[in-house]
Protein backbone atom coordinates (compact mmCIF):
# COMPACT_ATOMS: atom_id res chain seq x y z
CA UNK A 1 0.00 0.00 0.00
CA UNK A 2 1.20 3.55 -0.99
CA UNK A 3 2.36 6.16 1.52
CA UNK A 4 0.16 9.49 0.87
CA UNK A 5 2.99 11.47 1.62
CA UNK A 6 5.41 9.51 -0.66
CA UNK A 7 2.95 9.85 -3.82
CA UNK A 8 3.28 13.26 -5.95
CA UNK A 9 -0.01 15.14 -6.53
CA UNK A 10 -1.01 13.88 -9.51
CA UNK A 11 -0.28 10.24 -8.19
CA UNK A 12 -2.75 11.50 -5.30
CA UNK A 13 -5.31 12.67 -8.00
CA UNK A 14 -4.99 9.04 -9.59
CA UNK A 15 -5.83 7.75 -6.46
CA UNK A 16 -9.13 9.34 -6.12
CA UNK A 17 -9.94 8.90 -9.75
CA UNK A 18 -9.53 5.54 -9.22
CA UNK A 19 -11.25 4.86 -6.28
CA UNK A 20 -14.37 7.14 -7.87
CA UNK A 21 -14.30 4.68 -11.01
CA UNK A 22 -14.09 1.93 -9.33
CA UNK A 23 -17.81 2.52 -7.62
CA UNK A 24 -18.89 2.80 -11.43
CA UNK A 25 -17.58 -0.57 -11.90
CA UNK A 26 -14.32 0.91 -14.01
CA UNK A 27 -11.17 -0.78 -13.83
CA UNK A 28 -8.44 1.54 -14.03
CA UNK A 29 -4.54 1.37 -14.57
CA UNK A 30 -2.32 4.32 -13.60
CA UNK A 31 0.47 5.42 -15.81
CA UNK A 32 -0.33 3.07 -18.66
CA UNK A 33 1.34 3.32 -21.96
CA UNK A 34 -0.93 2.43 -25.14
CA UNK A 35 1.72 3.03 -27.40
CA UNK A 36 5.44 3.65 -27.27
CA UNK A 37 6.38 7.47 -26.61
CA UNK A 38 2.71 7.78 -24.92
CA UNK A 39 1.79 7.16 -20.88
CA UNK A 40 -1.64 8.69 -19.71
CA UNK A 41 -1.99 9.02 -16.02
CA UNK A 42 -5.14 6.62 -15.60
CA UNK A 43 -6.98 4.69 -18.27
CA UNK A 44 -10.25 3.48 -17.33
CA UNK A 45 -11.90 0.50 -18.76
CA UNK A 46 -16.07 0.21 -18.39
CA UNK A 47 -18.34 -2.20 -17.93
CA UNK A 48 -19.82 -2.17 -21.37
CA UNK A 49 -15.97 -1.94 -22.88
CA UNK A 50 -15.82 1.63 -23.01
CA UNK A 51 -12.06 3.16 -22.86
CA UNK A 52 -11.79 6.43 -21.05
CA UNK A 53 -8.18 8.42 -20.63
CA UNK A 54 -7.98 10.82 -17.34
CA UNK A 55 -5.13 12.98 -16.90
CA UNK A 56 -4.14 14.27 -13.43
CA UNK A 57 -3.34 17.67 -13.32
CA UNK A 58 -1.71 19.73 -10.33
CA UNK A 59 -1.44 22.61 -11.17
CA UNK A 60 -1.64 25.54 -14.24
CA UNK A 61 2.22 25.02 -14.81
CA UNK A 62 1.67 21.49 -15.00
CA UNK A 63 -1.46 21.61 -17.66
CA UNK A 64 0.43 24.61 -19.33
CA UNK A 65 3.41 22.97 -20.11
CA UNK A 66 1.77 19.58 -21.29
CA UNK A 67 1.80 19.51 -25.05
CA UNK A 68 1.14 16.13 -25.72
CA UNK A 69 -2.09 15.81 -24.59
CA UNK A 70 -4.11 15.85 -27.71
CA UNK A 71 -2.23 13.31 -28.79
CA UNK A 72 -4.30 10.81 -26.05
CA UNK A 73 -7.71 11.31 -27.98
CA UNK A 74 -6.99 8.44 -30.43
CA UNK A 75 -6.60 6.07 -27.86
CA UNK A 76 -10.09 6.49 -25.50
CA UNK A 77 -13.90 6.87 -26.04
CA UNK A 78 -13.80 9.83 -23.87
CA UNK A 79 -10.84 11.75 -22.22
CA UNK A 80 -10.95 13.59 -18.73
CA UNK A 81 -9.22 16.26 -17.38
CA UNK A 82 -8.69 15.35 -13.28
CA UNK A 83 -8.23 18.51 -10.72
CA UNK A 84 -8.03 19.88 -7.67
CA UNK A 85 -10.39 22.61 -6.35
CA UNK A 86 -8.33 25.24 -6.60
CA UNK A 87 -7.38 24.68 -10.15
CA UNK A 88 -8.68 27.46 -12.66
CA UNK A 89 -11.01 25.39 -14.74
CA UNK A 90 -11.46 27.67 -17.48
CA UNK A 91 -8.10 26.95 -18.88
CA UNK A 92 -9.20 23.52 -19.65
CA UNK A 93 -10.37 22.58 -23.76
CA UNK A 94 -14.14 22.93 -24.42
CA UNK A 95 -15.04 19.04 -25.50
CA UNK A 96 -13.03 17.23 -22.74
CA UNK A 97 -14.01 16.16 -19.48
CA UNK A 98 -14.01 17.39 -15.86
CA UNK A 99 -13.50 15.82 -13.14
CA UNK A 100 -12.57 16.71 -9.05
CA UNK A 101 -10.34 14.80 -7.46
CA UNK A 102 -8.47 14.51 -4.18
CA UNK A 103 -6.52 11.46 -3.02
CA UNK A 104 -9.40 9.86 -1.49
CA UNK A 105 -12.57 10.54 -3.90
CA UNK A 106 -13.32 12.38 -7.07
CA UNK A 107 -16.82 13.66 -8.57
CA UNK A 108 -17.32 13.57 -12.49
CA UNK A 109 -18.11 17.40 -13.39
CA UNK A 110 -18.46 17.08 -17.32
CA UNK A 111 -18.68 14.55 -19.53
CA UNK A 112 -16.23 14.39 -22.20
CA UNK A 113 -17.15 14.13 -25.96
CA UNK A 114 -17.35 10.45 -26.93
CA UNK A 115 -15.68 9.57 -29.94
CA UNK A 116 -15.67 6.03 -30.47
CA UNK A 117 -12.29 3.84 -30.86
CA UNK A 118 -12.55 1.82 -33.75
CA UNK A 119 -13.28 -2.32 -32.99
CA UNK A 120 -9.45 -3.19 -34.12
CA UNK A 121 -8.00 -0.61 -31.81
CA UNK A 122 -10.24 -1.27 -29.18
CA UNK A 123 -9.48 -4.83 -29.34
CA UNK A 124 -6.04 -4.40 -29.49
CA UNK A 125 -6.32 -1.80 -26.41
CA UNK A 126 -8.60 -4.12 -24.43
CA UNK A 127 -5.56 -6.63 -25.17
CA UNK A 128 -2.80 -4.41 -24.10
CA UNK A 129 -4.76 -3.49 -21.09
CA UNK A 130 -5.64 -6.94 -19.69
CA UNK A 131 -1.90 -8.17 -20.13
CA UNK A 132 -0.72 -4.88 -18.54
CA UNK A 133 -3.01 -5.36 -15.45
CA UNK A 134 -1.85 -9.38 -15.27
CA UNK A 135 1.82 -8.53 -15.57
CA UNK A 136 1.74 -5.69 -12.73
CA UNK A 137 -0.37 -8.18 -10.36
CA UNK A 138 1.74 -11.12 -10.85
CA UNK A 139 4.74 -8.48 -10.41
CA UNK A 140 2.98 -7.34 -6.88
CA UNK A 141 2.87 -11.09 -5.97
CA UNK A 142 6.44 -12.43 -7.03
CA UNK A 143 8.95 -9.04 -6.96
CA UNK A 144 11.69 -11.40 -7.94
CA UNK A 145 10.87 -14.22 -10.19
CA UNK A 146 13.48 -16.80 -10.83
CA UNK A 147 14.74 -16.95 -7.23
CA UNK A 148 14.07 -19.72 -5.03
Amino acid sequence: MSDPILLQPGQLLARGVCRHLRQHDFATLEEFVPERGKRVDVMALGPKGEIWVIECKSSRVDFTSDAKWDGYLEWCDRYFWAVDQEFPTDLLPEGTGLIIADAYDAEILRMGEEAKLAAARRKALTHRFARTAAQRLHAYRDPKPGSV
